[in-house]
């Protein structure tokens, strides 16, 4: 069966023949994308989910270092702060003013 275009043409028309060609163009990009792209998104989608868990889990176990890690700074500087009082900075609360 050898199909003379020129002949489908002159038999159906131009517009015809042209909206058919179209048609299949349509069909031939539609089975590609359903074939071949939407696998690879949706894989690519459910390693997106699984990295967006992973930077979440990050961030929460980055929050909670800070958190500890600003306690242990507070309680240096505490730490510091009764170790280095002196007489002089010390006031006695019976003396009321009398020096």
């Amino acid at each position: 069966m050898d199909i003379d275009v020129v002949e489908l043409i002159n038999t159906y028309g131009f517009p015809i023949i042209a909206s058919i060609g179209l048609g299949y163009f349509i069909y031939y990009v539609w089975k590609w994308v359903t074939d071949q792209v939407d696998p690879v998104i949706e894989e690519s989608h459910m390693t997106l989910i699984k990295l967006i868990d992973r930077v979440r889990m990050l961030d929460n176990d980055l929050i909670r270092m800070k958190t500890k890690l600003d306690m242990l700074i507070q309680q240096q500087e505490k730490r510091y702060e009764i170790e280095h009082i002196t007489d002089d900075d010390y006031t006695d609360p019976s003396d009321n003013g009398k020096g």
